[in-house]
This record gives structure tokens, sequence and C-alpha cells, in this order.
């Protein structure tokens, strides 16, 4: 139980990278691609940004990231020079909904004045009653928000600050639509990236690219792995 309440990191589900030697590219170019495709591609959900990790403490140099959110699952997308050489990486993470105490208490706090001003305005009694209904009706709306139509109320609830965690720890439910659209949400952003690597090393005449892939979320269960993937020789 109070693991609901610590404070986690996310959770890297699957990390790729491809180092190509001898090779230089526009970072920002390959960043408005891969945001023009998954626009045309009109993905659900998906919010697009630009975000500055330090290369090691706060005061070293930054790189920027291209970071694509759906939900709590985040990609973050990074194209930069590596030395004489230029490398493409992708991050695929989950950000956990952590309940922390101040919502706990803002929440308590604010069902205490709507029940004191109930009681207050329509008798103990009366007051209970149409405390008890509300109560019903918002966890009857809270667990099936999806299911009846209410995906704007679902989506707002997921980004909310303060409702955000307890919504999806306690009423959220799991469905197989969510997992479906998480898998795909993976695979349709995987493909658009490495395509784009390709279609980008691909115009400069390289012609076999290959990439790195880890799955550290499950340790030693899995291996590195490489996928090559071959291209034709440009004329």
């Amino acid at each position: 139980m109070f693991s609901r309440f610590k404070p986690r990191r996310a959770d890297v589900l699957s990390h790729w990278y491809s180092l190509v030697p001898d090779f230089n590219a526009s970072s920002k170019e390959f960043y408005d691609a891969i945001e023009k495709e998954l626009k045309d591609r009109q993905v659900p959900g998906l919010d697009i940004s630009h975000v500055e990790f330090a290369e090691g403490s706060v005061l070293s140099a930054k790189r920027e990231y291209l970071r694509m959110t759906r939900e709590r699952l985040v990609f973050d997308i990074c194209a930069a020079p590596f030395g004489t050489a230029y490398f493409f990486s992708c991050r695929f993470a989950e950000i956990p909904a952590v309940i922390r105490l101040w919502q706990i208490i803002v929440l308590l706090v604010s069902s205490y004045i709507i029940a004191i001003l109930t009681w207050h305005l329509a008798g103990f009694r009366l007051g209970s009653c149409i405390l008890a209904v509300v109560f019903m009706l918002i966890f009857y709306l809270l667990r099936n928000a999806v299911a009846i139509g209410l995906r704007d109320v679902d989506a707002m609830l997921i980004k909310s600050p303060l409702l955000g965690p307890i919504y999806e720890r306690f009423f959220r439910k799991e469905t197989y639509y969510r997992y479906d659209t998480r898998l795909m949400y993976l695979d349709t952003v995987n493909v658009v990236v490495k395509t784009l690597v390709e279609e980008t090393t691909g115009a400069k005449g390289i012609t076999l690219i290959q990439f790195n892939e880890y799955s550290p979320i499950l340790g030693e269960l899995y291996k590195p792995a490489v996928v090559v993937l071959k291209k034709r020789q440009l004329p």
C-alpha cells in the first residue's frame, strides 16, 4: 500500500541507438521531420515538445531531445554529433503515477468542506443522502469515463496534477483497448523514427544502418540485440 506513495523514477521500457561514423546532419531538420510525419498520421492523444537534458552535472552543456508523450508513456529522441560520427537514440519510458501527501491532504480537506456546507444547507440527514448519491455518481463516472463516451474527461483527469495519480491508481480500469493503443503507439513511433534515420543517412549514401536495441526493464532476460536494415544503393 505504501509503495503507492513513494516517489519513483521513470521506468525505461526499451532503448535503441545507432552510431553512424563520418556523418553529420541537422538535428532540427530531423526533429521537424518526425513531428510532421506523426502529425500526418494523426496519432491520438500525442503531445510533442522539446526538452533539454544536461550531459553531466547541472552546469554542464545540454542536449536537446524531442519528447513525445501520450498519457504517461514517453519517447525521448536524440540526434547529435559524437566526435566525427553522429548518433541517433530513442528511449521509451513510462512515468509512474505517484500519489503525493499534499494531494491526499487537499482532497480530504476539500471533501470535508463540501460535506460541512451540504449539511449546513440541507440538514444532516438530507445532506448525507445527497452526499452519498453524489459520491456514487462520481465513483461510477470515474470508473466508466471512457465506456460512456467521456474521453475528454478521462484525458483531463489524467493530466490533472491533483486528481491524475489518484484517478489512475484507484479508478481508471485497464482494458484491452488501452493496452492495444499503447502497443500501437510504441510501434508507430519506433517505425517512424527508424524510417527517418534511414532516409536521413541514405540521402548521403549510407547503405547499411545498425540499430543496437536493449530492453533494460527485463534485466538479464534480454541481451543486447543488433538489428541490421539494408538500403538500396543511391544512384
